[in-house]
């Protein structure tokens, strides 16, 4: 496997330049991260175009794009890969409304051929899709040992409208898959968030899909508030410093929802994630120490499930939320991936409104918020 990355400013235009690149036609995959506008006076998808014609290009917009170790706001952030024994396919897949979320999932799992499938990687626009059910239609289709990643563009902390491109202009209300095929892939996917619970557990008895309404029995938002103390002022922006973790019907199965907004009236709360009706459910906090830590851990676990073989690409996809409470230490948690990694992997990903990969207990893939979640592949 051959990467080569190069970072697009309004200030310096792309550096190194295009002129520079060694992979051309044997680039099979470019991973473009930014904002359309960037993407357009860029001409970063004409640029891609010459100098790797045979490349599957995808893309979205984010909180914050990564590269190596930074996270940069109005950028192109471009990795360009050529495998040495993998093939890819991509498709893409237009997601009407919320509604279709789950079909949406089907029909782009039903694109792919199965055998030698390793694994998926996919992009969603962020805002106007119910994650969860995207997921869920994409793990219906596929067999238990493709594992699935990915994550759910972004719009900064705007939340007005998210993109994702495919061989083509940003399209929104889209999904797009990456499918990897060949049994010299090695692939590691993790996902840590480094939260600690505070409080005793909760039944979520009255909700709908991502939004809820009671705990045991009482209003949501008041149990909420309750536990956040003076943090409740500041609610719903505060609320990302205090996710909700839903714990599965395995052992050890968890995954965590970030809040979006609060309905004063209703007193309930809506999360960036499904919170099913029955599920066990309790509050999380974290120092900043305690995050880094824990992405820390997940690019540990991501170079555990690749055996005895390094890294080569990693693709790194963190939620929105986590940069809002690392803020200037956000780079950190990077930094910390890094020296799990080690300098010989490239990184790439981007800061996002939802992260896709299975739980670190097992199982399928599913939706989560306030996690780092790391994809690391290698050849042998």
């Amino acid at each position: 496997m051959k990467v080569e990355q190069r970072l697009w400013s309004r200030a310096g235009g792309w550096l190194p330049g295009f002129e520079q690149s060694t992979l051309g036609e044997s680039a099979q995959l470019v991973l473009m991260f930014g904002e359309p506008s960037a993407l357009r006076e860029s001409e970063g998808l004409e640029r891609v175009r010459a100098s790797y014609p045979a490349a599957h290009v995808v893309g979205c917009t984010t909180a914050g794009q990564i590269l190596d170790a930074r996270v940069l706001d109005e950028t192109i952030a471009l990795t360009a890969v050529a495998f040495e024994h993998t093939r890819l396919e991509s498709a893409h897949t237009p997601i009407r409304d919320v509604d279709d979320s789950f079909d949406a999932g089907v029909r782009l799992a039903r694109t792919f051929q199965t055998e030698g499938l390793r694994h998926l990687f996919v992009l969603s626009e962020g805002l106007k899709v119910n994650a969860s059910d995207l997921v869920r239609g994409i793990d219906s289709v596929l067999p238990e040992s493709v594992t699935v990643s990915g994550g759910c563009a972004a719009d900064g902390n705007r939340l007005q409208s998210t993109h994702v491109w495919h061989n083509g202009p940003p399209e929104e209300s889209a999904a797009v898959g990456v499918a990897f095929y060949g049994e010299h892939l090695e692939v590691g996917v993790s996902a840590i968030g480094g939260w600690r619970p505070f409080g005793p557990d909760r039944l979520i008895t009255r909700s709908h899909k991502n939004v809820l309404y009671e705990f045991d029995g009482r209003p949501a938002l008041a149990l909420y508030k309750e536990y956040l103390g003076e943090y409740a002022e500041d609610l719903p922006a505060s609320g990302l410093m205090f996710p909700l973790e839903l714990r599965g019907e395995e052992p050890g199965q968890t995954v965590l929802r970030a809040l979006l907004s609060v309905d004063e009236e209703a007193q309930s709360i809506t999360y960036a994630g499904d919170v099913p009706e029955g599920a066990q459910a309790r509050f999380m906090f974290a120092t900043i120490d305690d995050l880094i830590q824990g992405t820390h851990a997940a690019a540990k676990t991501s170079l555990e499930r690749l055996g005895s073989f390094s890294p080569q690409l990693s693709i790194l996809v963190s939620c929105n939320g986590r940069r809002y409470v690392l803020k200037q230490r956000t780079e950190e948690e990077l930094e910390a991936v890094k020296e799990a990694l080690g300098t010989r992997t490239a990184l790439t990903g981007f800061y996002s409104y939802g992260e896709i990969a299975p739980s670190d207990s097992g199982g399928g893939s599913r939706l989560h918020n306030e996690t780092m979640t790391i994809t690391s592949f290698a050849e042998r």
